[in-house]
């Protein structure tokens, strides 16, 4: 298994449902800004609206820090807008909806369940250069927090300011950090 974190951005063009119309998104579209790819198993389900309506509740706040969110399924962008019509909580979503249905992005990232056909919740950061960051893949019975992944956008975006420092356990934008050097070895 290669390690994700600092691998590049598969190269990809899907169709995705954003603010009332189908449009195409590529890897191209990505690069020079933070994203953050959310992957979820599928549309008209029970946890996955859940986690949706949390990261729409926070998206203001991750545009504020520059950042675009992108949740994928490997629905259509057909079934996506159905959704997007027929459920209050999805209807609330500003951010683009990534269809995969196909499964090539889902796979790309590691998160596709070949004998299912749906991905894993997956959460992946990927820097301006198209960088794996921040990576957190979880069962799908195991719903996630979007507070906690504004925490580690905002903590991925420190470090790669402050190349210099690392932000210690629960560290929280303001916080103090750390300056690795020999001085700091069995003293913390």
């Amino acid at each position: 298994m290669q390690p994700i974190i600092n691998s590049q951005l598969p190269e990809f063009k899907v169709q995705a449902y954003h603010n009332g119309s189908f449009k195409t998104v590529t890897n191209q579209d990505v690069l020079g800004k933070w994203a953050i790819f959310f992957f979820y198993p599928a549309d008209f389900t029970f946890v996955c609206p859940t986690e949706l309506s949390d990261m729409a509740d926070k998206y203001a706040k991750f545009q504020e820090l520059g950042v675009e969110v992108y949740s994928v399924s490997t629905d259509t962008h057909f079934v996506h807008k159905a959704w997007h019509d027929t459920s209050e909580s999805i209807r609330k979503i500003n951010y683009p909806m990534l269809a995969d249905p196909t499964g090539l992005l889902s796979r790309a990232f590691g998160v596709y369940i070949e004998e299912d056909g749906i991905a894993y919740r997956g959460t992946f950061v990927v820097n301006p250069e198209g960088q794996v960051k921040v990576t957190e893949i979880h069962d799908n019975g195991i719903g996630r927090n979007a507070d906690e992944l504004l925490r580690k956008v905002e903590a991925a975006q420190f470090v790669a300011a402050h190349p210099n420092e690392v932000c210690p356990a629960k560290w929280k934008k303001g916080d103090a950090t750390l300056k690795p050097s020999i001085d700091l070895v069995g003293k913390i």
